[in-house]
């Protein structure tokens, strides 16, 4: 896949950031991490009436009255008539958690590669997988470390080795958001400059929004491609698929749990190792030596999926001018390697090369604009549901296959060009799809 193909290369560029919720945690202590109702719940043992305040503050046919974090400030008050700190009581409670389960396939990744991991977890169990002589545990409240580490775990939300400094009640959220500071600043930073994988959220999670909105506008800004992945354990609709892609620019990994994530990564790593430092050099010359890819490179498959992971490595939008040449002179080219005899994979190639890229970019306004879309109606006009001699069934496959895996404007912008200007009916089978 090139999406693993692409987290991959990031992780062997220096330039991956793991983004871990509760569900990781849950993943790596075999499911004995508590969920944030079920911690407050817990707490609420240690008031003067629990069963009382439980019923109050979660009933369990009603709707609650309060969010969470406004719940955790209740018991806070409550826990403060019995002489006890919510803060403390909680981190008592998740420095209890150990490592637990099938976790060889994630251990293996973090103890080899260097990355930097946001979370709002309290537990330093990402610490202990990664071994704390290869770690720097960052947390509001205690001294920042000054020394090279090969992985950074920034601790957004606190952790138990600072249980004041721990964001908990509906007022440590308010300062937290309403404060600058080094972790906002650092945040900001690292989701601009990294491929983000966020692990063990629900996509409706409050503070998963909150962290990724500042993005948003910077990746529309800037014409870069999506560079946040999400995997969720479960299966998502392709509506709501399109809904976070728009407004946040997310690409969701579905049906994934966190061990098979890693494991398909780690696969991957040699082929990515093996690439990320040529590719940057070669992106190099491209772009700004006016040096060409051979043919013979552009045949491969994966040679794109390289060449748009070198140019976020280095830093280039797709829609700098310099870029933009390079692309349509990599299209064209791959468009006249289907045209020599028995070039079948080429034109299958072609396809998902031009899927790949409107999965990650929205096209409309940008420059690439026109290019794609000529691209991908010669694409749609080389292809056949059948088998038809000259025409291409894999090219069809792709098409068909991976459709509703481009973003929903790109979808509408080619359905538009193909209705317009294409002559087959499998092409518009394709992109009347929805």
């Amino acid at each position: 896949m090139s999406e693993f193909f692409e987290i991959a290369y990031a992780a062997a560029s220096n330039r991956l950031c793991l983004l871990t919720g509760t569900g990781f945690s849950k993943a790596v202590s075999d499911k004995k991490a508590p969920g944030w109702q079920e911690l407050l719940e817990e707490v609420c043992q240690l008031t003067r009436e629990p069963e009382k305040l439980i019923k109050a503050l979660f009933p369990e046919k009603d709707k609650a009255l309060l969010s969470l974090e406004e719940a955790a400030q209740v018991i806070s008050i409550e826990l403060t008539r019995v002489g006890k700190d919510i803060h403390e009581e909680i981190a008592a409670i998740i420095s209890k958690l150990k490592l637990a389960g099938n976790t060889g396939e994630i251990s293996a990744f973090l103890k080899k590669y260097s990355l930097r991991v946001v979370t709002t977890n309290y537990d330093k169990l990402i610490e202990e997988l990664v071994g704390k002589s290869e770690c720097h545990s960052i947390t509001p409240g205690l001294p920042v470390p000054r020394s090279q580490s090969r992985v950074k775990v920034y601790h957004v939300h606190g952790s138990v080795d600072s249980p004041q400094n721990m964001v908990v009640t509906s007022d440590d959220y308010f300062k937290f958001i309403n404060t600058e500071s080094y972790f906002s600043r650092k945040l900001s930073t690292v989701l601009h400059e990294n491929t983000v994988v966020i692990l063990g959220y629900s996509l409706g999670d409050t503070n998963l929004k909150a962290i990724l909105s500042d993005y948003k506008g910077f990746s529309r800004n800037h014409f870069i491609g999506s560079n946040i992945f999400f995997v969720s354990r479960q299966k998502v609709s392709q509506p709501v698929k399109d809904y976070y892609a728009h407004c946040y620019g997310i690409r969701v990994l579905d049906g994934t749990e966190v061990e098979s994530f890693f494991a398909s990564l780690n696969k991957a790593m040699p082929n990515a190792e093996l690439k990320a430092k040529t590719s940057v050099e070669n992106i190099n010359k491209v772009i700004f030596e006016g040096r060409s890819f051979t043919d013979s490179y552009l045949q491969i498959e994966n040679s794109f999926f390289e060449i748009i992971s070198s140019l976020a490595a280095i830093g280039l939008s797709i829609n700098d001018k310099r870029v933009v040449i390079a692309l349509e002179k990599i299209i064209a080219t791959k468009i006249e390697l289907t045209q020599v005899p028995s070039a079948w994979a080429q034109y299958e190639h072609l396809a998902r090369w031009l899927i790949y890229l409107g999965s990650i970019l929205e096209l409309k306004g940008t420059a690439l604009e026109e290019t794609y879309l000529k691209a991908a109606l010669r694409s749609m006009e080389t292809m056949s549901k059948e088998y038809t001699y000259g025409y291409s069934w894999h090219a069809f496959k792709s098409w068909d296959a991976r459709w509703h895996g481009i973003v929903s404007p790109n979808r509408a912008l080619i359905r538009q060009h193909v209705e317009l200007k294409g002559t087959r009916s499998d092409a518009l089978a394709i992109v009347n799809k929805g």
